[in-house]
């Protein structure tokens, strides 16, 4: 897994509330072994029924094509556990999702992908968006896990806080299986020292 350390970009906004899933990546697109899962995140938002691209969403504006961070509304990732929505994300680029109230199981297929997320109290997360709204893509964010801390313009430094655990695993870029196997030595002296089995 690559190793989450610090991230400096645009922040794109998405202010919708209750996002599932299902919208961020919707289903036709888990059919298709091919399928471009950067084009499938949030297809629907994105595109009319007929195919045609609605220019003024957020991932269709040049300024945020490929931007590594996104500011999303309240409840985001919502609905089934669906690992394709972060692939998804990461297949369009983003390495951290700043938010309030993230969806349990999204935060978890988050961290597991090498994707910070972030989540910031009602008042703090309403100033962020404010301020990536009106930043427009036009002034970067800086998103720093060592230092627990983001730097959005016009907000000045904003204090976060993620489970020791869960920052080191970023920061390292260990899966399960790494985690697994820090621990290698100790694991064969437990199975040299055990008594055959019979």
């Amino acid at each position: 897994m690559t190793p989450f350390t610090e991230v400096t970009g645009a922040a794109i906004p998405l202010p919708m509330e209750d996002v599932n899933t299902d919208q961020i990546i919707p289903s036709k697109y888990l059919k298709d072994l091919n399928a471009d899962l950067s084009e499938g995140f949030l297809a629907f938002q994105r595109r009319r029924p007929d195919g045609t691209v609605i220019a003024d969403f957020a991932l269709e504006r040049p300024q945020f094509k490929g931007a590594p961070i996104v500011v999303v509304g309240a409840n985001f990732g919502c609905g089934s556990s669906r690992e394709h929505a972060v692939w998804a994300m990461q297949a369009y680029g983003i390495r951290c999702v700043v938010g309030h109230q993230l969806a349990e199981f999204f935060i978890e297929n988050c961290l597991k992908n090498g994707v910070l997320p972030i989540e910031l109290d009602v008042q703090t997360h309403h100033r962020v968006m404010q301020a990536v709204m009106q930043a427009d893509g036009l002034t970067p964010v800086h998103v720093d896990l060592a230092r627990l801390q983001i730097s959005v313009p016009g907000v000045g430094p904003v204090v976060f806080t993620v489970d020791a655990q869960q920052q080191r695993i970023l920061l390292e870029g260990l899966d399960e299986i790494s985690m697994t196997l820090k621990h290698l030595d100790a694991i064969e002296r437990w199975e040299r020292a055990r008594p055959p089995v019979a």
